[in-house]
């Protein structure tokens, strides 16, 4: 066989960009722009368990029921599709959720759901089938220690319970929801204490993660922090 040929017949390699961090540390927008720059595909994990979350109280499902939830997670009925306005859509088994499972109602649902190791494992293969040509940008918990631990540049992306709860608190009153700050404050440290304390997939960052503090930073700058890193990386510095 030519040489031609194997390099043919060679896997492509489709570059993966890991953005982890607690709730509220604006991951998934930062994931969004970089994504859009690079033309990447996106997964947001966090919506999973959100939407199993909500799958959960949609079918009586008790989020501690752990042989249930397996089961709803191996069939849940998940679209990620794009609206007229270019903005990213969500549907639960037909219905649109996607303002629906960003309540700190559904937050919390998806915090517990996701502590069930059985759970994560039923979500894991769903999650990497989202690696596809020509990249993704995979935002989440444990997107660069479990489900892509491979990826091609890890970011971990912190901030102070107090900023996050103030980002928080904004992005609700603008989507006409009712908050109170200082639960949410609350809420974001119990969320941070769980996440980081259970036992599979506790949130930290990977051995080779880049660690980007954004308290006092605004997107664009969080944005240009992950395409300098990118551009050091070979697979991700040509499509910059």
């Amino acid at each position: 066989m030519s040489a031609e040929i194997e390099k043919k017949m060679a896997p492509v390699h489709i570059p993966v960009i890991a953005i982890d961090g607690p709730s509220g540390s604006g991951k998934g927008t930062i994931a969004h722009r970089v994504a859009t720059r690079l033309g990447f595909h996106v997964l947001d994990s966090g919506a999973l368990y959100r939407l199993l979350g909500a799958a959960a109280q949609r079918h009586a499902v008790a989020v501690d029921n752990e042989a249930a939830l397996e089961v709803l997670a191996a069939h849940l009925d998940v679209q990620f599709l794009v609206d007229d306005q270019g903005e990213a859509q969500i549907l639960l088994e037909g219905e649109d959720v996607t303002n629906a499972i960003r309540t700190e109602e559904a937050g919390r649902a998806a915090s517990q759901v996701a502590a069930l190791p059985r759970v994560r494992s039923a979500l894991l293969a769903r999650q990497q089938a989202f690696r596809e040509v020509p990249g993704l940008v995979a935002d989440g918990r444990d997107m660069g220690t479990v489900v892509f631990p491979a990826a091609d540049l890890k970011i971990f992306l912190t901030a102070s319970a107090e900023a996050r709860a103030e980002r928080r608190y904004r992005q609700l009153l603008e989507k006409g929801f009712d908050a109170s700050l200082a639960a949410l404050v609350e809420d974001i440290q119990a969320r941070d204490d769980r996440d980081t304390q259970r036992s599979i997939a506790p949130l930290k960052p990977a051995d080779t993660a880049l660690v980007l503090d954004s308290t006092d930073l605004g997107i664009d700058a969080v944005v240009q922090r992950v395409f300098d890193a990118a551009s050091a990386v070979p697979a991700l510095a040509k499509y910059l």
